[in-house]
């Protein structure tokens, strides 16, 4: 196997040469082959392509032959000036190896000496998971059943060895609405009077009453003309982004640099020109619009809550610079919706600022407790995705078991009782924040729900979770590339409002022995240091520390207050 992958490598670079003789020899007269490849796959396959197409390459073939012919191999370096607008270059010119005769002359005579040969499919899937485990990316699921009885919520089994009782604290239900008395029984009343499926699609038997008031009740929550469901936000945004940018005549799209992969996807796909702007940055983005003509179709693209750093976006800024120079909003409140406003609308409804937000994208999978996707928008917006979006048209419709409990998921969220849930919840956000920085914990920074513990390893972050949930009954997942970027590993909490004091409490002295175990330093948060959210005090156990503080107007309090 070792030899396997020398060999590769040793191919991968000869690629590597080849593309930097084209490119320095004519610029103007980029690869045909790898300039319409991403660079992602261009890296995972570039020894397979130059195998597969170094013959048809005439670059590639004649540098091939001269090498054969001279029994010479190239002179490569890091550390070449030459242009850079080759991906397979990008990506492949750091590992330089020197080639041997005979891997030249597999490569030159690979057409003919294995043109009967079938493709090893089985050894390149071993190669491709093999190089995942090798990076630590390899993801194991947990076997994690999440109890929904009276009093249970946030309980679950864990089976990894037999049954075990553990707590989950990494849960996307972050209010536990999936097991509401009320949800559940709208979603038994459902199965009996509906069945378990939709029967089809939307415009073949899987339209119903139950898909039309749910996107009544989505439609008004945001305070739109219409709502458009799919079965997940990840088909909402990838349709969406992809049929507006496609239907738009000569659309350009300004994306948020830390956009979920679903809207990058649609993006992408589309085709149309791409502006990426810094993370939540608004100057940066009007920089970029202030370049484009006003008149041509724009949009957008950001979400609110960022899932992973728990960040939160400048709204209000980023929709007035958008419109300022013509372009459309599309946002992103899949980690919002059901957490924030009077009615759980989201950043947007807590801002104020919907009437902003063209399109919103949201998910009944997550505060809301359920599954499934939608957008919402002006009447003739949403009726341009759902006549002309392939995402929505030809997939079967969510089943009514799904739509019912949905429906009185968000209506539970909308009442009081929501709103006590939502100020429990922000409660317990920030009591185990603040513990966790106290204890020294590495928490990054993050004004949301959303706590994040950098650990900067996939090794060690895999080890944590693992010490975690097989010795002490938590359940934190490791979040590892290529959910994040390779160093910025960590652990994500999300406490729901069912989640006691004594149990935080319990949480915290457990992670800070296996963390002493493992010799991981006690950091403190993770942050620039001109954050000025972190200069501000952090509320801690409010109420208590108001009635017990002795010092009169005590800055703490004040600020907290």
């Amino acid at each position: 196997m070792a030899s396997k992958v020398s060999r590769l490598n040793s191919l991968a670079s000869v690629a590597s040469y080849t593309c930097k003789r084209a490119l320095t020899t004519n610029s103007k007269m980029p690869c045909p082959f790898l300039t319409r490849l991403s660079q992602n796959y261009v890296k995972n396959y570039a020894p397979v392509l130059l195998k597969m197409y170094g013959n048809q390459c005439p670059v590639v073939s004649r540098t091939l032959n001269h090498m054969a012919s001279n029994n010479v191999a190239p002179e490569i370096t890091e550390n070449s000036n030459a242009p850079s607008k080759c991906p397979f270059l990008n990506e492949v010119s750091g590992a330089i190896k020197e080639l041997k005769q005979d891997e030249v002359t597999d490569v030159i005579q690979g057409d003919e000496s294995k043109a009967n040969e079938v493709f090893g499919y089985d050894q390149f899937f071993h190669q491709q998971i093999m190089k995942k485990k090798k990076e630590h990316s390899y993801r194991i699921f947990k076997k994690v059943n999440r109890l929904a009885a009276p009093g249970q919520f946030p309980k679950a089994i864990e089976y990894s060895k037999g049954e075990k009782p553990i707590t989950v604290w990494c849960s996307n239900d972050y209010l536990g609405v999936s097991a509401h008395p009320e949800v559940k029984n709208e979603v038994r009343s459902a199965l009996e009077n509906y069945g378990t499926g939709a029967g089809g699609t939307r415009n073949i038997s899987g339209n119903s009453t139950l898909h039309e008031s749910l996107e009544r009740t989505l439609a008004d929550l945001h305070k739109k003309e219409a709502a458009l469901l799919f079965t997940s936000c990840f088909v909402a945004n990838d349709t969406t982004l992809f049929t507006l940018a496609k239907a738009l005549p000569g659309c350009h799209i300004f994306s948020d640099a830390g956009n979920h992969a679903s809207m990058i996807q649609g993006i992408k796909n589309s085709g149309v020109p791409k502006h990426i702007f810094r993370h939540n940055d608004p100057e940066h983005l009007e920089e970029l619009l202030q370049k484009m003509d006003k008149s041509l179709p724009k949009i957008v693209a950001f979400e609110t809550v960022h899932s992973m750093t728990g960040a939160v976006c400048p709204l209000n800024e980023i929709c007035d610079i958008a419109h300022k120079y013509g372009a459309l909003t599309f946002v992103d409140e899949v980690h919002a919706v059901g957490l924030y406003g009077t009615h759980g609308a989201g950043i947007g409804e807590r801002d104020q600022v919907m009437h902003k937000m063209d399109m919103i994208s949201g998910t009944l999978g997550k505060a809301f407790g359920n599954i499934g996707g939608y957008v919402a928008g002006n009447a003739l917006l949403v009726d341009v995705i759902r006549s002309y979006g392939a995402g929505f048209i030809f997939t079967t419709s969510l089943p009514p078991t799904v739509l019912a409990g949905a429906k009185k998921a968000i209506e539970v969220l909308a009442s009081d009782e929501g709103r006590m849930l939502r100020e429990k919840h922000q409660w317990n956000v920030k009591y185990l924040r603040e513990i966790l920085l106290r204890t020294g914990f590495p928490v990054e920074h993050t004004p949301s729900h959303i706590i994040p513990i950098k650990i900067g390893d996939p090794v060690r972050c895999a080890a944590v979770s693992d010490a975690l949930l097989s010795e002490k009954g938590h359940y934190i997942q490791a979040i590892n590339y290529p959910t994040v970027a390779r160093g910025q590993e960590k652990l994500r909490l999300a406490p729901t409002p069912h989640h006691t004091k004594e149990m935080m409490d319990l949480l915290v002295k457990d992670l800070k022995e296996v963390w002493e175990r493992l010799e991981l330093p006690f950091t403190g948060m993770q942050c620039e240091n001109e954050c000025q959210f972190c200069q501000k005090p952090i509320l801690f156990d409010f109420y208590e520390s108001r009635d017990r503080c002795k010092i009169p107007n005590c800055p703490r309090i004040v600020a907290a207050a």
